[in-house]
């Protein structure tokens, strides 16, 4: 955009969405809105639209109005141009997703405004994620002035907003995620302030692995209840899931005979291994169908009964395996699950409406509590194929998030066996080059044959060969076959491709030229040097930084508010350093910065992940001209101050153009 009417909109993500025609036509309707009445209110946009083409073709206005009500809560707000073309977008976008067709600028923008079609929520699953909550949350120091929350309430979204509540709840699901000396905690919470903890929420949520492509801070802010309660949703089912694995429960080796099927499920994800742990158990029985899902197969509570009945024998009930009516079976089955000590998350009424969510929930909180499976496992001899929780590994981790972060097609659980059919490798390299991949020749899953296979992963390797990847002697089927060093070396170069393009594109720093490791290195050392510091690092596997001393210096020199210095160890014992690696990952992702790696990945010095931190860091920097960095100070921040660091926050795969508009520094 350019000239007046580009001034008129400040937004570079609002610019983005529209020609000058068309901006033109849409300022002509909002000033005739306005003129009718005098000013122009959230309330009276449900009616006036209806002149909108798509809006007011495709929804009534009850439909408009309870949409609005939902996004906006004050409705006497007085609306401007920005306002009124953000719900203008969003209801567009609303309309077409109840046509089943396509918004025709469906760009990042839309979505993050978007993520469900009809924004609905469950109150049974509210009331089941509150309960979670209370219990889990009610002792804590801060919260317990608040909780418990009543379920019958929307409290739940108005606790939510300052985000002190996703940062703690993260931590109960992933204990040790975010350091809590990063979360702001003030009784009353500036804007800057609050948006830091979404910032925070958002960027430790996509490091356990939630995804959270579509959802920004300002949706935390204005409680749009939809989003708040699907990033509950997740951030719960890591919790309860967090056992399903051979690491965690290696007696889950029963479920399998040999080795072939260890490999199987070690590739499976939590949900399908719970459902295979609940069909070996229903095998003991004499249910004769094989349980799915968590929706319909279990509907009619006669799974539930068998499996209960295996599991505590002791409490079963003759009378629930007799019952003809669904829902007296469900009520049975619950009675039988409060005797266990597991009657929690669900209702009769979900179990037959085949609540997926609930379900789930459930089942896996019966496996944490009573799994059935023996103490002593007679088949250790599987068990030594297990990767030791060395380097390699947490690696393995990373690159399995980075990539869920994308929000491609499938949600990957092991990086060795997801990307072997190459789809995913496509996908992702699609995202970190916009049009470099063929789809012409590429094979989409389910893929049965596999030279099908080889073929999307020739595809892979030519592309990583065009991008100067290291790939000698390397050909498609080595990654179909699953070799497990150079799957790793290859996600290690396109992460690493993707975060030195990522600094490339920022053109007025970089004018177009190459960015290198040792620019990044020289960058970090110019910066810490420049804040007064002596501190500075020769290279990326510089032993000096286990004790985080520099890049806690780097933080502060990029952003001067960032470390509050009094909470920092001096790194000398083991202890000390993990606390400052701790506290320099929450720093950087409450920042903005989109970062996988762990505190051992600092105080070991990895190499990999320390090039990706202080690149993350040095994007960050890039993007933000100065006066964004220092502001937040007081309590009185202006809206447009504040929708400039919400926007700024953006995901790291997301268009620069934002950045770009900044000018020099």
């Amino acid at each position: 955009m350019s000239g007046h009417w580009g001034i008129l909109v400040s937004d570079p993500l609002l610019q983005n969405q529209f020609t000058q025609v068309e901006l033109r036509s849409l300022k002509t309707q909002f000033m005739s809105m306005r003129r009718e009445s005098g000013r122009l209110i959230i309330g009276d946009l449900a009616s006036k639209m209806s002149r909108l083409k798509v809006i007011g073709d495709n929804l009534s206005e009850e439909e408009r109005a309870s949409y609005i009500q939902d996004l906006y809560q004050n409705t006497d707000e007085e609306v401007d141009f920005e306002l009124f073309l953000k719900v203008y977008l969003k209801l567009q976008t609303f309309a077409n997703s109840r046509t089943g067709s396509t918004a025709k600028n469906s760009s990042a923008f839309l979505k993050a405004a978007t993520t469900t079609l009809l924004h609905t929520i469950s109150e049974s699953e509210k009331s089941s994620y509150v309960a979670h909550i209370n219990n889990y949350l009610g002792e804590d120091e801060f919260l317990k002035k608040y909780l418990p929350i009543d379920p019958s309430t929307n409290d739940l979204f108005e606790i939510a907003k300052d985000g002190v509540l996703l940062c703690k709840l993260i931590n109960v699901a992933v204990p040790g995620t975010i350091d809590e000396r990063a979360i702001n905690t003030k009784r009353l919470l500036n804007p800057w302030e609050r948006n830091e903890n979404h910032t925070l929420c958002l960027n430790s949520a996509k490091a356990i692995g939630c995804t959270v492509v579509n959802i920004g801070t300002q949706d935390f802010i204005e409680g749009r209840r939809h989003l708040v309660l699907g990033l509950i949703s997740q951030i719960i089912k890591i919790q309860l899931l967090a056992d399903l694995n051979l690491r965690k429960t290696p007696q889950l080796v029963e479920l399998v005979s040999d080795s072939k099927d260890m490999e199987e499920l070690m590739s499976l994800s939590p949900e399908k291994i719970l459902l295979r742990w609940m069909n070996f158990h229903l095998k003991k029985t004499c249910y004769k169908k094989i349980v799915t899902n968590f929706s319909s197969d279990v509907k009619d509570a006669e799974a539930y009964a068998h499996l209960l009945n295996v599991l505590a024998p002791e409490f079963t009930n003759p009378s629930t395996l007799v019952v003809k009516n669904p829902f007296e079976r469900a009520k049975l089955v619950l009675e039988h699950a409060d005797k266990m000590g597991c009657k929690r998350y669900l209702t009769a009424r979900d179990i037959v409406e085949g609540s997926p969510n609930l379900n789930l929930a459930f089942v896996a909180h019966v496996f944490q509590h009573r799994n059935g499976l023996p103490t002593q496992t007679k088949q250790n001899s599987l068990l030594e194929t297990l990767p030791d929780d060395n380097q390699e590994s947490r690696e393995e981790r990373a690159f399995c998030l980075w990539i869920n972060s994308f929000g491609n097609s499938t949600y990957i659980n092991n990086v060795f066996e997801d990307v072997r059919n190459g789809w995913i490798l496509l996908e992702t390299l699609d995202k970190v080059s916009p049009g470099i991949v063929n789809w012409k020749i590429a094979n989409k899953p389910p893929i049965k044959m596999p030279f099908k296979k080889v073929e999307n992963c020739n595809q892979v390797v030519k592309i990583g060969k065009q991008l100067k990847f290291s790939l000698v002697n390397v050909a498609g089927n080595d990654i179909v076959q699953g070799y497990k060093k150079l799957i790793l070396a290859y996600l290690w170069q396109l992460m690493r491709y993707n975060i030195l393009q990522l600094l490339k594109n920022l053109r007025f720093h970089s004018h177009g030229k190459e960015i290198t490791d040792v620019d990044i290195l020289q960058w970090a050392n110019s910066k810490v040097s420049s804040s007064g510091s002596q501190s500075r690092m020769d290279s990326f596997r510089d032993k000096s930084l286990s004790d985080g001393n520099f890049f806690l210096e780097l933080l502060s020199s990029v952003q001067p508010r960032a470390v509050n210095w009094g909470l920092v160890t001096k790194g000398v014992t083991d202890q000390e350093k993990k606390m400052n690696a701790t506290y320099i990952i929450s720093i950087a992702r409450k920042l903005g910065c989109s970062i996988f790696l762990l505190p051992e990945d600092i105080t070991e010095v990895n190499q990999k992940m320390i090039l990706t931190l202080t690149a993350s860091v040095m994007y960050w920097f890039l993007k933000h001209p100065n006066e964004e960095r220092t502001i937040g100070t007081s309590d009185s921040e202006s809206g447009s101050q504040m929708e400039t660091i919400s926007n700024s926050t953006l995901d790291d795969s997301a268009s620069d153009s934002s950045a770009e508009d900044n000018g020099n520094m």
